[in-house]
């Protein structure tokens, strides 16, 4: 078995009486891109939360790269290189395009050069972006915003790239891009872990996968093994 990069045991998270997230295990394996998914409500977007220190556990334990991290500010988080794309890509929109990259390293202490060569990669990686330098963050298409927040997260040098929703409202064929656009930022050796509603191309880049219903891992295996299983195709991948 592959060494784990971020194991999750037992975490739970309440809302007021509500149990959002009912004492789930994950496992990311180092080098692995690995999704969790399963319908709206179903918890996915509060263990992310959760994870990253943005939203208090009711127990559990998050350990990255061999340390408990359960305790952390989100900010300690990201220094340690666990760094989550949010839902709806949070784009600061009065700011430049370079503008919104440069913010991505401020937990960072690297010269104006280091920097500078790093945008430049995120560029070669998004031409896109390189184009709409100058533009302000809100006037990018919702595809443009995505490549943004990706990119940001890239310049605080994640170890662990964790994404919430990476399609969501995005036409089919801007969706092809971005996941084009994960499955190459995973060749040049980045573990990834995605909660994503689109379950059929998530399922088709993943090494690892788990389904999560109503706050509870119900199924998990590797992304083709759930593609095949029938509960799967029958709730999400359309019989």
């Amino acid at each position: 078995m592959a060494e784990a990069l971020l194991e999750v045991k037992d975490l739970a998270v309440n809302y007021g009486h509500v149990a959002a997230v009912k004492g789930i295990d994950l496992r990311i394996e180092r080098g692995a891109i690995t999704t969790l998914v399963g319908a709206n409500g179903a918890g996915k977007s509060t263990s992310l939360l959760a994870i990253s220190g943005l939203v208090k556990k009711a127990r559990g334990q998050v350990i990255f790269d061999g340390v408990d991290i359960s305790r952390e500010s989100p900010h300690r988080i990201v220094q340690r290189g666990l760094v989550q794309v949010a839902e709806g890509r949070a784009t600061l929109t009065t700011l430049t395009v370079k503008e919104n990259l440069e913010l991505g390293a401020y937990t960072r202490k690297i010269s104006k050069a280091e920097r500078e060569k790093e945008i430049d990669a995120i560029y070669e990686l998004f031409p896109r972006l390189k184009e709409r330098e100058t533009s302000a963050g809100g006037s990018l298409s919702g595809g443009e915003q995505q490549m943004l927040a990706i990119g940001r997260a890239l310049m605080a040098a994640p170890r662990l790239l964790v994404l919430d929703e990476p399609s969501m409202g995005l036409a089919p064929i801007i969706v092809q891009n971005i996941f084009s656009i994960l499955r190459d930022i995973h060749g040049r050796g980045m573990t990834i872990l995605m909660v994503e509603q689109n379950v059929k191309q998530a399922l088709k880049i993943a090494h690892a996968a788990y389904v999560m219903e109503s706050g509870s891992i119900e199924l998990s295996g590797t992304g083709r093994e759930l593609s095949q299983d029938p509960r799967v195709k029958e709730i999400y991948l359309g019989g």
